[in-house]
């Protein structure tokens, strides 16, 4: 697509386009989720999440949480002989956010939610046959035992009198409460759902992509390890926790970050529709089209970047990083009033992991690693690492 009129189409949202997803997608993500909502109550949406996921939190308390996650799970790893990288790390980004969102404990789990998204995941590309034995199926099926899951937490939650700690789950219980609301149960776990896929499927593509251009560029790879290292040793203790400071301070690591996330298209593909005749370029777009918005074709232009398909971070020195996590040339996290609402709790659970990984470990790539794009970022094989302790 055209990068002006992807830009005019950010930039004039809910003016001259708005949202507009296919009717497959709608019924895989509910007709209730954030991503169908317009106007005044997709605002209110944005800052009910922002109460958990924006700044002050990420400062306060998701910082320290990400942290101590990212830890004890690469600490797990050194149990098996070769992990599978997209699939840990999702788990491990399933259990910072939705302990966040429902307070789950995935250390008293039993497993069955992320099993349950797993099964819905294996099927969110496939052909939308609703037939029993398809993959759209058994997709079908794991979205409907997440849902049955969500809205058994939630009844449960609506008879407790009293919490010590506050998630989503709580706000949205007293958004439902508030006079004129326009929150109900099924908004409320369609909501949860969106949240709770998109805050693991995105980050973990992100995370995956950026290891597997880290081992393919020793160069890179070490110049990201001399600045977390430098970080290490202006401390007293070097390991005592990362605090905001240090995090705002890893210019190479969030150079890393925005390749990685140009290159692996973690939000494919974006739909809006006309809600009025548009003019531009000397074309006419007629009320009522359909337009797709597809990242990729920005990121990977050669008028914008040189080079396009080679990682190399380097270039991030000589551009200006997007404020906010958008521009006419970065769209990795969307734009506009329907910028991502987690592009920096994102941002952090990858700068946050990649601190703890070249500090403590290093890896080597066992199998698989081959990346397609179809449209988002895919791992037909896999990605296998082994990880070893730093002596």
């Amino acid at each position: 697509m055209d990068p002006e009129l992807n830009n005019l189409v950010f930039q004039k949202e809910e003016k001259l386009f708005q949202i507009w997803y296919p009717e497959s997608i709608m019924r895989i993500m509910g007709a209730d989720c954030i991503i169908a909502t317009l106007g005044t109550f997709h605002k209110h949406l944005r800052t009910l999440v922002l109460r958990l996921f924006g700044p002050e939190n990420l400062r306060l308390v998701l910082l320290h949480e990400v942290q101590q996650t990212a830890q004890a799970s690469l600490l797990s790893w050194l149990d098996h002989p070769s992990i599978e990288v997209k699939e840990a790390i999702s788990s491990m980004i399933f259990s910072i956010t939705a302990r966040r969102l429902i307070s789950y404990d995935s250390s008293r789990s039993d497993g069955k939610l992320w099993k349950q998204f797993d099964a819905f995941l294996q099927g969110l590309l496939a052909f939308p046959l609703y037939v029993p034995g398809t993959a759209f199926y058994k997709c079908m099926q794991g979205r409907k035992n997440v849902m049955k899951i969500l809205q058994e937490m939630l009844n449960e939650r609506k008879k407790e009198t009293h919490r010590e700690s506050v998630d989503f789950i709580d706000l949205l219980i007293n958004d439902m409460k508030e006079k004129n609301t326009i929150m109900n149960e099924k908004i409320a776990l369609d909501l949860l759902f969106l949240l709770l896929f998109a805050g693991f499927e995105t980050t973990s593509s992100g995370i995956t992509a950026a290891l597997k251009f880290l081992a393919d560029d020793p160069k890179a790879l070490q110049e990201l390890i001399e600045e977390h290292n430098n970080i290490r040793k202006r401390r007293i203790d070097p390991d005592s926790e990362i605090t905001w400071e240090e995090y705002k301070s890893m210019k190479f690591t969030s150079h890393v970050i925005h390749e990685a996330l140009r290159l692996a298209n973690i939000a494919p593909l974006m739909f809006r529709k006309a809600i009025e005749e548009v003019h531009i370029k000397g074309y006419t777009l007629p009320k009522g089209s359909k337009i797709m918005v597809n990242p990729s074709s920005i990121h990977l232009d050669p008028t914008v970047y040189k080079d396009p398909t080679v990682f190399n971070p380097w270039r991030w020195k000589d551009t200006t990083e997007p404020a906010g996590g958008s521009s006419k040339e970065f769209m990795a996290f969307g734009g506009g009033l329907r910028l991502c609402v987690g592009a920096d709790f994102a941002k952090l659970q990858m700068a946050i992991f990649l601190h703890c990984l070249v500090t403590k470990y290093s890896w080597t790539a066992v199998k698989g690693g081959t990346m397609a794009l179809s449209p988002g970022l895919q791992f037909p094989d896999g990605f296998h690492i082994q990880l070893v302790p730093k002596a």
